[in-house]
């Protein structure tokens, strides 16, 4: 038999509390903690036609490419 309590005029076993504690704790944990991942905001593009426009992009990304290469693994 375990123990138990008397919580609002119920008696509750005292392994339910436990499992009601730790689901507690890891649900608020994980609410708290997930999330989608946010994209950075960029910029506005001030490009005085869409040539220019499209070449920055491109050159933006290819900078992004070699930093992501460049970036010591762990």
């Amino acid at each position: 038999m375990t123990q138990s309590y008397n919580i609002f005029g119920r008696q509750v076993a005292s392994h339910y509390l436990a499992m009601a504690t730790l689901a507690t704790l890891f649900g608020t944990t994980y609410a708290v903690a997930g999330g989608g991942a946010k994209t950075p905001a960029t910029p506005p593009l001030n490009a005085s036609s869409s040539d220019e426009a499209d070449f920055i992009k491109k050159y933006i990304e290819h900078a992004e490419d070699d930093a992501k290469k460049a970036a010591p693994k762990h």
